[in-house]
């Protein structure tokens, strides 16, 4: 029985190892492409590692096409975004999972419809909203869409989490006088970092990489985002391979940061947000 396990458990290490190399090699290609000088991109047989490093593609890129203003609009539009979808997500939560009202299971299925419907069939229906709000080529326009679009699944899951803690705390906490808002902020959030956590990172990601709403309702330049920025970047530079991929790597970097500052709490929220319902 003990060899069996550890069998089981070499192949299940060996298999994952497997699977994070095939994931890492573009990465990794992808970096060496943007410490290369524009010469040895293709050079062949293709090496990981570059015979000669060069910063020149970050500089370029970074200093072109208002890079640093597309990288401040997003990083604008993504944190208010989160923040507001944490925010409201979490108190929607905490009274689906904690309060009793009439016609809450009619409310919480009509708010998991949300989740049944591509985002990307709403793009004509949001359009009209925010052309008749006024709403285009703005950033509020993006960020209010983003939190719109992330509360379905923020609620589902942070409801599941917010079952997870014992009643007989919250019991204590409102016979001590408590009120339903002082037990949300003081003993819910505080013991929801994990389930916060998860939040945290899938609105950012979100909201950082979406790309089909912000290209339909940004025009104006001064306006754009990473993702729109680097699809033209691309077009604009197809031949500098190396900026391209320069810029695609800074554009990483914050959700990046995002999880490596979660990511304590990320493992556990995801074992366990959602899990009751």
């Amino acid at each position: 029985m003990q060899k069996k396990r550890l069998v089981y458990a070499v192949i299940t290490y060996a298999l994952l190892s497997l699977g994070a190399l095939i994931v890492a090699i573009p990465f990794l290609y992808m970096v060496s492409v943007s410490l290369k000088p524009q010469s040895f991109t293709f050079e062949m047989p293709p090496r990981l590692i570059p015979t000669e490093v060069t910063w020149r593609n970050y500089t370029e890129a970074l200093s072109t096409d208002n890079f640093g203003l597309y990288f401040a609009n997003s990083v604008i539009v993504a944190v208010s975004a989160t923040a507001l979808t944490v925010l409201v997500a979490s108190m929607l939560a905490y009274a689906f999972a904690r309060m009793q009202f009439r016609g809450k299971k009619l409310l919480f299925a009509v708010l998991l419809l949300g989740m049944m419907i591509p985002s990307v069939m709403l793009i004509i229906p949001q359009f009209l909203v925010a052309k008749e709000l006024r709403l285009l080529n703005s950033l509020l326009g993006l960020i209010l869409v983003y939190v719109a679009m992330s509360l379905s699944l923020q609620t589902y899951l942070l409801t599941g989490f917010f079952k997870t803690i014992p009643q007989d705390l919250l019991e204590a906490a409102w016979i001590d006088g408590a009120s339903p808002w002082t037990v949300f902020w003081r003993i819910v959030l505080p013991l929801s970092r994990s389930g916060l956590a998860v939040t945290v990172i899938f609105t950012f990601l979100y909201s950082w990489d979406e790309f089909p709403w912000a290209h339909v309702a940004i025009k104006e330049t001064s306006r754009r985002t990473l993702p729109i920025a680097i699809a033209l970047f691309q077009n604009q530079h197809l031949t500098e391979w190396g900026q391209v991929f320069a810029a695609s790597i800074v554009a990483l970097l914050p959700v990046v940061l995002v999880y490596v500052l979660f990511q304590r709490h990320f493992i556990a929220g995801i074992a366990t947000t959602g899990m009751k319902s």
